[in-house]
């Protein structure tokens, strides 16, 4: 298989919905749903990554804290609520363990987003950004690398809601937790795939 450079937004729109039908866990407090999050998701080998943002309006306003992490498998998504929540021990172990990879898009700066609430040695994030050029993909952003690789078009109607809201909406919830299980389903087709003759090693 050999993956389109570029897609465009025509293109895109063409394209069937990406739709997570497995189970979604919303944690805002230390609890059964909290202790069951972290049991699956530190059973996991692979995971994918995504924060979500309060967005700020105004030029000078200054910029909201992470509201939300979402980490998903292939059955189960969870979505912390950070500004309820915090980021604690148990999640920063997660995000500190190189045995499980995170799989997300310019993570560099959602890393940096969740340290402002606890310092954690980031280990194990591996950067679609980074990694689709080895499969000649230029593209950047999740919604048109996911249609690249997936042939599937993510919704992004919820990106600017207020994610510190009282409770989340169910069309929230659902679009993060495609947002992060998008992230895994294109690296393990990628992993599937021959990268692109040109950028093969000599020897390879």
């Amino acid at each position: 298989m050999i993956f389109k450079s570029k897609i465009t937004p025509e293109e895109i729109e063409r394209l069937d919905q990406a739709d997570f039908k497995g189970e979604v866990i919303v944690v805002d407090s230390v609890g059964p749903d909290y202790q069951k999050a972290i049991d699956y998701l530190k059973s996991q080998k692979v995971l994918g990554f995504d924060t979500e943002t309060k967005p700020s309006f105004h030029a000078n306003e200054r910029r909201n804290r992470v509201a939300l992490l979402q980490l998903s498998g292939r059955r189960c998504a969870v979505l912390f609520r950070l500004t309820h929540l915090g980021l604690t021990q148990e999640i920063a172990d997660i995000l500190s363990d190189r045995r499980i990879k995170k799989i997300g898009a310019a993570v560099h700066d959602d890393i940096k987003g969740l340290q402002f609430y606890k310092k954690f040695n980031a280990a194990g994030f591996i950067d679609l950004q980074n990694l689709g050029i080895d499969w000649g993909i230029s593209e950047k952003s999740v919604r048109k690398m996911a249609a690249i690789i997936l042939n599937l078009r993510v919704s992004k109607s919820q990106q600017l809601s207020n994610w510190e809201s009282a409770l989340l909406s169910p069309g929230q919830i659902h679009y993060a937790a495609v947002d992060a299980w998008v992230c895994l389903e294109m690296y393990l087709k990628l992993k599937k795939t021959p990268k692109k003759e040109i950028n093969k090693e000599p020897n390879e």
